[in-house]
């Protein structure tokens, strides 16, 4: 089917996906909303920014509307990932009365969830965590539901929610719909779908676990003490909303600092940061207040941002999996975009797995022989001051940086740090 007129979809669902201006589906939704609107057990691998929110989004609010004894319970590792799918599947239900949309995330004020699990909700977004406890505490009662989605299932068992998982099977029915979604697809990610699913149908759509092709990569090779400087000129380079990306919470701070110094509008994210400071500034980014976003890799997943322009990675990300997902924040439902990665001597065979293992090309460190990285005389890795020369900084260095200032910053009028 080339466009949502075309599929057998309520008049309200098709009244908010024409508000949403959806009018052709997207090769994930193409491929997973004919096979759940039958209520099959399914379990796709498709690339981040694809439109998977949709692909079940789609069929879920559909069967609910068909039975409204029925329930849905979507699954995801982070709060920001919870808020989005819970917003666009408002948006979704807008013409649907009998189907409303409750969010469960840590950090939140547990009473308002509790009064809003009190009006009975058909569709619950919730943190693996989080739902836990309100099970415990009885609080929430999951035994109506026919739909249960995992979204980002690699994710959740990367950030330890395996245990919460396993509670919360004890108590959910036996006989409902499971729909597993991840962007990359380790052993471990199979074993969780023989326990959730039954004989569920895989899906592969794109190129799976490897970085959308519209994406351009690039890297910079550069030393630790570079870093700070290369970062302002890589953002006077480029136009446009940017997301970087920092190993961590102490390191995002630091450099959103350091860039509100020179001027640049700047917003933060880490998980040392509230939910509302999160929320703040996630909306100042969304909005165009802030041109850039300093994150950890909590918002490597759940930041859908159409105008994001740029990925750059002042670190490389300490698990393999998180670099697709880092730059899947860019060129997101078919858009272009740009992602640069910064590589420092001691992270070259670093780069060059990550190179492999997704098939990045045109991305070959200069001077490197092998997967050897830069060497001294002696044939070690260079590693700071271990490479024999001085690598303190002349004082005639730093005052030329000081004088540079205005100039680095003019484009910019003002700051902000959240």
């Amino acid at each position: 089917m080339k466009t949502y007129e075309e599929m057998p979809l309520s008049t309200e669902l098709k009244k908010a996906l024409n508000t949403l201006k959806f009018i052709e589906p997207t090769e994930i939704q193409s491929a997973v909303i004919p096979r759940a609107m039958e209520g099959t057990d399914l379990m796709a691998c498709a690339e981040t920014g694809s439109g998977k929110t949709a692909a079940y989004g789609i069929p879920m609010v559909s069967l609910l509307l068909k039975d409204p004894k029925k329930s849905a319970l979507v699954l995801a590792p982070t709060r920001e990932l919870v808020y989005q799918i819970a917003d666009f599947l408002r948006e979704l239900t807008a013409n649907c009365r009998d189907v409303q949309v409750t969010s469960l995330v840590g950090g939140a004020d547990i009473r308002r969830q509790f009064q809003a699990l009190k009006r009975r909700p058909r569709i619950i977004v919730a943190t693996p965590g989080r739902l836990t406890d309100h099970l415990k505490r009885r609080s929430l009662n999951l035994q109506s539901t026919e739909v249960l989605v995992l979204d980002e299932g690699d994710r959740m068992l990367d950030m330890g929610f395996a245990p919460q998982l396993d509670e919360i099977l004890k108590y959910l029915p036996k006989k409902r719909q499971t729909l597993l979604f991840t962007a990359t697809l380790p052993e471990r990610v199979q074993k969780l779908a023989e326990k959730y699913l039954l004989k569920p149908e895989r899906i592969d759509v794109g190129r799976g676990s490897l970085p959308v092709a519209s994406i351009k990569q690039s890297v910079v090779q550069v030393t630790m003490r570079e870093k700070d400087n290369r970062i302002v000129d890589e953002l006077n380079q480029r136009e446009g909303a940017v997301i970087v990306f920092t190993r961590t919470k102490s390191r995002t701070d630091r450099l959103a600092q350091y860039l509100a110094d020179y001027g640049f509008k700047v917003e933060l994210i880490h998980g040392g940061r509230s939910q509302g400071q999160r929320n703040m500034a996630i909306q100042k980014f969304k909005r165009g207040s802030s041109r850039i976003l300093c994150a950890t890799d909590i918002a490597a997943r759940g930041i859908d941002i159409p105008q994001v322009e740029h990925v750059i990675n002042f670190d490389l990300p300490m698990m393999k999996e998180d670099y697709v997902h880092r730059i899947g924040r860019t060129a997101r439902n078919g858009a272009r975009g740009e992602a640069v990665s910064f590589v420092t001597p001691d992270e070259h065979r670093t780069w060059q797995s990550l190179a492999r293992l997704y098939k990045i090309e045109g991305v070959e460190l200069k001077g490197v022989a092998g997967s050897g990285g830069a060497r001294n005389k002696s044939g070690r890795p260079f590693r700071g001051k271990s490479s024999g020369k001085s690598t303190k900084e002349p004082w005639f260095i730093k005052e030329r940086r000081k004088k540079s200032l205005p100039k680095r910053a003019k484009r910019f009028s003002s700051t902000s740090v959240s």
